[in-house]
């Protein structure tokens, strides 16, 4: 069988699979409540492997491996073993104070989270607008599927694309939390078999030991295997290798389809188990981008049968060169399961975000009852998916004709300048005491003004050129933003103490 007809079979079968949950979902989900956490709490297996599979997207198993192939171990370095080694100490550290406010307020957004913690409904209202920038995030996804499932079904990119962003939109705008939590975890299981395989794939490049598998790469490029590689526009030296991607993996906690996972647990004492499962799981997701140097060595001049290869395809073209039609088709799985289980957490956090924080407040009849309001909502969110779905297909059709070096560059650029925002808010709001509302207001203006400042201002030797680096940006916003909110938090207590 063709790889295009298979792929047209997988692709019925998987649909049927996720229609299911989502019609299952739906049953469900009667408020928003229901949308954005479940309709019951769910067991620390499903949650913690919905929060591996939320946290790992298209960018871990389709997009990154290229930045790894391009850039070759500087990539790893950064990516792979820098940022999670970060994210999973701010996990642990972060998730059981936030998880407990959380749930004695009934938050259910980041948004919300900040506005009842701070009792100020701009604060909440802020973040809110500030969800519009995961929309770079939902566009990488996108595009890195559809550079997926196009050459696998031999089909153009925008008719793919088009009918990806439908489906998955379409189903999300009615099961929510209900149905991402089963699918999420089916997903998570079909990713942790497609990263064995894809990890085993190149074995026979080891035939001459490890040693061996180095000096190959170095004979294509002896920067391959340095922890700095002088010729890319992001892993230059320690400074963007390691500094800046630590800021990055502590502050990537801080994105609501990520940090509110554990509002949806059924027991407090459930949550060091869950962090455990997330833990062990995403662990081998980041270890994909190992294929890297797989793709490398099998297309050393970056070109396949002839034509160039964009960054962004060159594990779509590895997957398809290196695996017979049955396992290629299983690996496809895999990479769409990467894709959806991240998407899927963003179309609830967002869409709930915008609906509950932002439009709620501006929009909708007065004096209506409870059952009225429910609806209401409800029926708001379903237009705001509808409308995040048209963005979609315009802004990745786009990225599609016109990357700059890659997508991911975009997705890191927005999503990098939310969680530089929420970072100190959301710490000062989980071990601060009496925190004045302007310590957290002050942190997170100065986050995103000196993100967007040191990016497009040119501001630092890492953000000049053609590609820039968001890592840096958003490691100096972080910075930026820590001094200012707890010089104001701590002037503030000393103030209190010493009033004369």
């Amino acid at each position: 069988m063709s790889y295009s007809n298979a792929t047209v079979l997988l692709l019925v079968a998987y649909a049927g699979v996720m229609l299911f949950f989502a019609i299952r979902g739906a049953r469900r989900t009667r408020s928003l409540a229901d949308y954005a956490l479940g309709s019951q709490g769910f067991s620390p297996l499903v949650v913690g492997l919905s929060l591996a599979a939320g946290i790992t997207s298209a960018a871990t198993f389709i997009i990154n491996p290229g930045f790894v192939a391009l850039y070759g171990w500087s990539a790893f370095l950064a990516m792979s073993l820098i940022i999670p080694v970060a994210l999973y100490g701010s996990l642990v550290v972060l998730t059981r104070s936030f998880r407990q406010y959380g749930t004695s307020v009934k938050a259910l957004t980041l948004s919300q989270w900040m506005s009842l913690r701070y009792n100020s409904k701009a604060l909440g209202v802020w973040f809110a607008v500030l969800a519009f920038l995961l929309l770079t995030f939902i566009v990488l996804i996108c595009v890195g599927l559809t550079k997926v499932l196009a050459p696998a079904l031999g089909v153009s990119e925008l008719p793919v694309l088009t009918g990806l962003v439908i489906f998955v939109f379409g189903y999300m705008m009615f099961g929510g939390a209900n149905t991402m939590i089963y699918t999420n975890a089916v997903q998570a299981v079909l990713m942790l078999i497609v990263a064995v395989m894809m990890l085993s794939s190149g074995w026979q490049y080891f035939s001459n030991g490890v040693g061996g598998f180095w000096q190959q790469l170095a004979a294509i490029d002896p920067k391959l295997i340095l922890p700095f590689n002088t010729g890319s526009p992001l892993f230059r030296d320690w400074f963007e290798v390691i500094f800046c991607n630590l800021f990055v993996g502590v502050a990537i906690v801080c994105q609501p389809h990520i940090i509110t996972r554990s509002l949806m647990l059924k027991r407090a004492e459930d949550v060091n188990r869950y962090l455990l499962i997330a833990i062990v799981a995403e662990t081998v997701f980041f270890m994909v981008l190992f294929t890297g140097f797989y793709a490398r060595l099998q297309f050393p001049d970056l070109t396949s049968n002839g034509a160039s290869l964009k960054m962004d395809a060159i594990i779509p073209a590895y997957v398809l060169q290196v695996f017979p039609v049955g396992a290629g088709i299983l690996v496809i799985l895999g990479l769409i399961s990467a894709g959806l289980s991240t998407l899927e957490g963003l179309i609830q956090s967002v869409s709930t975000t915008l609906t509950n924080d932002l439009l709620t407040h501006f929009t909708g009849p007065r004096g209506q009852n409870g059952e009225q309001h429910t609806r209401f909502v409800a029926g708001m969110n379903k237009i705001v998916i509808g409308v995040m779905a048209v963005i979609t297909i315009a802004w990745s059709y786009y990225q599609l004709q016109y990357p700059d070096l890659s997508v991911g560059i975009l997705a890191q650029n927005g999503v990098y300048a939310y969680f530089s925002a929420a970072f100190v808010p959301v710490l000062l709001g989980i071990y601060g005491r009496d925190v004045p509302i302007a310590a957290p207001a002050a942190a997170s203006v100065t986050a995103i003004v000196v993100h967007f400042g040191v990016y497009y201002g040119g501001l630092t030797p890492y953000t000049q050129g053609a590609v820039r680096n968001p890592a840096v940006a958003a490691a100096l916003a972080i910075l930026s933003a820590s001094i200012v909110g707890l010089s104001i938090y701590q002037l503030r207590n000393k103030k209190v103490e010493d009033p004369v």
